[in-house]
C-alpha cells in the first residue's frame, strides 16, 4: 500500500507513473485499480470538517443548529459554506433545539394602584445601550418530581447576560427580590438604571418597590396582556427550557437548581453564541463591544 502512495506522490509531482512503478516493482494496472478507490480531496476535507461539526454540536449540548455551528466554525478560523455544514449535519442526524410557545406565569395585581409606564416600548436591540443601563426580569417554572421549582432572572439588556437569578419552591416577592439583590451586588450599577418586567404582583409589591428605591433603580412595566413587551426575558426562558429542562426528567429541586446554575454561569453566559450579539457569548461581547461599562460594573 505504501508503494502505491509513493507512486501517487510521484504522479502529483508530474513525474512518470510508469518509471515509478518500474522502480518499485508494481504493475501500472494494479496502481490504477488502487487509485480508483482513493477518496477525493473534497471527501477528505468533508471527513475533517465532519469531525469539527460533530465536536461543536456535542459541546453545545446537542442544541446548536446549522447557523450556530457555522458561526462557531468561522470563529475558529475554519472556512466553509453554510450549505456544506447543513449537509454534514443532516447526514449525522444533527439538528438544533426548537423553542416552544410562551406560557404566562406571573399574574398582575389588580389592587396595584400606581404603576410605572413602559419605558422601553420594545426597544430591545443591544446596539447603543451601555452596560447596567437597562435590566429585564421575569419568572418561570420547572417541573420536578418533588413539585414545581420557580426561577426568577435578571438580564442585562445590553449584553443578554444573566446577571442575577434565584430559584425556590414558591413565587413570592422574595424570589424576585433575591434575583435583583444578586444582580445589584455583582454589578454595582449607578443611579438611574431601568428595570423592566411584566405587571406581576411580585414586581408591583411594596417590598420590591422599596428594594428598587434603595438601589436608585427606575421601574418600567409592560403593558397589560402584552407578553412581547418583555420579549428578551421570555426568549431566555424559552432557550433554557428547550436546551435544558425539556430534555430530561428532574427528580429533585436540588438537582434542577444545580443544572440551572451550570447552564447559566458556564454555558449561557460564557459559551453560547447569541445571534443578537453577532454570534458572540455575552461575557465576550461585554469585554469588546459595549460602551458605558467599567470593570467593576461589568463583573
Amino acid at each position: 500500500m505504501s508503494r502505491y502512495r509513493f507512486v501517487a506522490a510521484e504522479k502529483a509531482a508530474a513525474r512518470a507513473v510508469s518509471r515509478a512503478c518500474a522502480v518499485l516493482k508494481v504493475s501500472r494496472s494494479a496502481y490504477y485499480q488502487w487509485s480508483q478507490h482513493l477518496p477525493s480531496a473534497r471527501a477528505q476535507e468533508d471527513a475533517v470538517l465532519d469531525e469539527q461539526v460533530t465536536r461543536i454540536h456535542q459541546e453545545s449540548r446537542g442544541t446548536y443548529g446549522v447557523p450556530r455551528v457555522h458561526q462557531q466554525l468561522r470563529r475558529e478560523g475554519i472556512a466553509c459554506g453554510r450549505k456544506r455544514v447543513a449537509r454534514l449535519m443532516t447526514a449525522r442526524g444533527f439538528a438544533g433545539r426548537f423553542k416552544r410557545r410562551f406560557k404566562q406565569t406571573t399574574i398582575a395585581d389588580p389592587e396595584a394602584s400606581v404603576l410605572a409606564p413602559d419605558r422601553l416600548k420594545r426597544a430591545f436591540g443591544p446596539a447603543g445601550i451601555g452596560l447596567n443601563h437597562v435590566w429585564v426580569g421575569d419568572i418561570s417554572y420547572l417541573r420536578t418530581w418533588e413539585g414545581w421549582c420557580y426561577l426568577a432572572t435578571v438580564i442585562d439588556l445590553a449584553s443578554r447576560r444573566v446577571v442575577g437569578f434565584a430559584l425556590a419552591d414558591h413565587m413570592r416577592t422574595s424570589l424576585v427580590s433575591e434575583a435583583l439583590e444578586m444582580a445589584v451586588t455583582a454589578r454595582r450599577p449607578g443611579p438611574g438604571l431601568i428595570f423592566h418586567s411584566d405587571r406581576g404582583s411580585q414586581y408591583t409589591s411594596r417590598e420590591f418597590l422599596q428594594l428598587m428605591a434603595k438601589a436608585n433603580i427606575v421601574q418600567s412595566l409592560s403593558r397589560p396582556r402584552q407578553c412581547w413587551d418583555n420579549a428578551v426575558a421570555e426568549s431566555f426562558f424559552s432557550t433554557l427550557k428547550t436546551e435544558l429542562v425539556y430534555r430530561r426528567p428532574w427528580p429533585t429541586r436540588a438537582e434542577a437548581r444545580r443544572a440551572v446554575f451550570e447552564f447559566i454561569e458556564v454555558f449561557y453566559n460564557r459559551r453560547r453564541l447569541h445571534s443578537s450579539l453577532g454570534y458572540r457569548p455575552p461575557v465576550e461581547y461585554e469585554s469588546i463591544r459595549l460602551p458605558g461599562g467599567s470593570p467593576a460594573s461589568a463583573a
